[in-house]
């Protein structure tokens, strides 16, 4: 049989034309393409490019005259990536064909030596680390931003009389800023989750190849050193298939945006003329297109949204790794995108966030009067009877009877007089208004990491050092 044309005809709109008798689908190519969406990842795939380079020469795999063609070639292409002239084509399918075409276009058989030794598979692991790692150093240095917000902000109202509350109940007095620092203390955790998390982004998979590693006598740890990496990803097939870097982040991640969600539902309900303990400035709201008195909190509600998106990438990563046998699968494809919109989300909340908390208006006497509502400073009455040396648990009832008997009166427990609240225990006497003011409350709570002013304002301060 003999062949026809078509058999002989080469497929040339892929670089490994040469298996296929016949052209990919168009239909395929738009379906297999990322390069629309992971040609962000274009600046972190020429930094690797060049270190690769770079190791190639130094071990004799290139000449001098190849690399540095590639080089100037690289610096080339990365001018037209930043001013916009590149041509991106979805013909090479991903960020990766995309610049070695061009490089080859540009320096001829010099390009084609680039890729010597290496594999997209380990090439695309690297780019994202690269990315990610860079990614999770701007996110730490923004929470830190949002941290000195929150600082600042409470450093205002150490002295702030809150209802803090608990099962949405008012429990105890607290200081503002103490409320406000236990989310200075959240978003702590999560800056150390971050960086925590880098030391396993920061490991280098170039060099595994395809997934078995290669025999060109190639110098991983020096490339690892060349682009900041701490060491290399010790075993080929995990090096190129890993992608728990990636769902460690976005779980990072996911805490972030809880925290966000958590703050979100309190300005939100902060803001509601039912509390009226707070409004965020003008630039930070939106009216309603057909009631004009309307102030709406968009921001912190978007925030709230935006959280279940955040939490969605991460289900959908471990949804996609979950069934992957070794080595490199093309499911992995799917991971760029939620990973990238968790870091854009991420982003933008945590900027506009440290904006608007530096636009805050407190209304301190709705605070104070809220905080005068639920017997708040019930439990106070309860240690003053303690330290008068009666058992918590008969304080305990002492007081609840106190609070029901206040109930009935429609009054505060420091409006009971003298008379009314002994009849609950002998033990009170006229010092017992002291600790049932308030202020009282407030800064008798003095153990470490209590809403005492002057313990609060330790913490500020403590908090400063650590983020300076």
């Amino acid at each position: 049989m003999h062949a026809t044309p078509s058999d002989n005809t080469p497929n040339t709109d892929k670089i490994w034309s040469g298996r296929f008798a016949v052209p990919i689908a168009e239909s395929v190519k738009r379906y297999t393409s990322s390069v629309f969406f992971d040609l962000r990842l274009a600046e972190f795939d020429i930094q690797g490019s060049r270190a690769h380079a770079a190791m190639l020469g130094r071990v004799g795999l290139i000449t001098v005259d190849d690399l540095n063609s590639i080089e100037n070639g690289l610096n080339q292409i990365l001018e037209e990536i930043q001013t916009g002239k590149f041509e991106w084509k979805l013909d090479d399918e991903d960020v990766h064909l995309n610049i070695e075409r061009r490089l080859t276009l540009l320096i001829g058989d010099a390009g084609k030596r680039l890729h010597t030794a290496r594999s997209r598979n380990d090439q695309v692991a690297t780019d994202i680390r690269l990315f990610l790692r860079s990614a999770v150093d701007s996110i730490v240095a923004q929470l830190g931003k949002l941290q000195l917000a929150l600082l600042d902000l409470a450093e205002q109202h150490t002295d702030t009389i809150l209802p803090g509350f608990t099962h949405l109940q008012v429990a105890q007095p607290v200081s503002l800023a103490h409320h406000l620092m236990a989310y200075v203390e959240m978003f702590e955790r999560d800056r150390e989750r971050l960086k925590d998390s880098r030391k396993r982004i920061n490991r280098l998979p170039l060099g595994a190849a395809a997934l078995a590693g290669t025999g060109y006598p190639i110098d991983r740890e020096w490339v690892a050193k060349e682009l900041g990496f701490d060491g290399v990803c010790l075993n080929s097939l995990d090096a190129v298939s890993d992608r728990d870097f990636a769902i460690e982040f976005c779980a990072a991640a996911s805490l972030i945006m809880t925290h966000i969600s958590r703050l979100s539902e309190e300005i939100i309900l902060w803001m509601s003329p039912r509390f009226g303990f707070l409004q965020v400035g003008d630039a930070f709201c939106t009216g309603s297109s057909i009631m004009p008195q309307k102030r709406n909190p968009d921001v912190p509600e978007l925030a709230r949204g935006k959280t279940g998106r955040v939490h969605g990438h991460l289900m959908g990563l471990l949804t996609l790794m979950k069934s992957q046998p070794l080595a490199y699968n093309k499911d992995n494809q799917e991971d760029k995108e939620p990973l990238f919109d968790t870091v854009d989300t991420l982003g933008d909340t945590l900027e506009i966030f440290a904006e608007m908390l530096r636009d805050v208006q407190v209304n301190k006497d709705a605070m104070r009067d809220a905080a005068k509502q639920g017997f708040a400073t019930a439990t106070d009455l309860a240690d003053y009877l303690v330290r008068k040396g009666l058992p918590f648990r008969d304080a305990h009832e002492a007081v609840a009877r106190a609070v029901k008997a206040a109930e009935d009166a429609r009054c505060d427990l420091s409006d009971l007089s003298l008379p009314a609240l002994q009849a609950f225990s002998n033990l009170i006497r006229d010092d017992v208004y002291a600790v049932l003011t308030l202020e009282g409350s407030l800064s008798s709570r003095t153990s470490l990491g209590g809403t005492a002013p002057v313990r609060v304002k330790e913490a500020i301060q403590a908090a400063r050092i650590r983020l300076s």
